[in-house]
């Protein structure tokens, strides 16, 4: 067995102790870089699942709301998760065919009500009478449906609806929609 003296053991353990200092050191820094070089990480996967796109489909369809599909789905896509087009779809209106974005709004038409809903005026067709049409014969503009046109009715048993614009009193028909039917109602 060998003996050390003090003095040599200290002899010894300073240089190996520096000595591993400078190793951890060293490990330490191999794992960093200086904020200058470092490029911004790229992840590449070719087997992840494209996000999922948002829309809002409504109008002439059996189920409106808000439904998930994947890129590069179409507006048919979007009209069938919806519950398919209703009886009343004017599907001649839109592109079924058109790719889908997210956040997009997917308006399927009715076909304009028939006769007895309202005004006939040359050269515009038949327009509905908001003052004496059906609650189907409202339910069949577009974006209006049954709920909305149930409150149109509502409304009118107590106000008289003189142009338009009044629509835009009814709570769930704004601005937008108002301007939507403006050419497809008379008062």
């Amino acid at each position: 067995m060998i003996t050390l003296t003090r003095r040599q053991v200290v002899t010894l353990a300073v240089p190996l102790l520096a000595l591993l200092v400078l190793a951890g050191s060293r490990l330490t820094s191999a794992g960093t870089t200086s904020p200058q070089s470092v490029a911004p990480l790229k992840v590449v996967d070719s087997t992840s699942a494209p996000l999922p796109i948002i829309v809002d489909v409504v109008g002439a369809v059996h189920r409106s709301g808000l439904y998930r599909l994947r890129e590069g789905m179409r507006v048919a896509d979007a009209v069938e998760k919806a519950g398919g087009p209703t009886v009343k779809a004017d599907l001649t209106a839109i592109n079924l065919a058109a790719p889908v974005v997210d956040g997009q709004q997917i308006l399927v038409p009715s076909k304009v009500a028939s006769a007895g809903a309202g005004v006939a005026l040359p050269g515009a067709g038949v327009k509905v009478s908001l003052s004496s049409a059906t609650l189907e014969q409202l339910d069949a503009l577009p974006g209006v449906g049954p709920v909305t046109a149930q409150k149109i009715l509502d409304y009118r048993a107590t106000h008289p609806l003189r142009s338009v614009d009044d629509l835009d009193a009814i709570p769930g028909i704004g601005p937008a929609r108002v301007e939507q039917l403006r050419d497809l109602v008379t008062p």
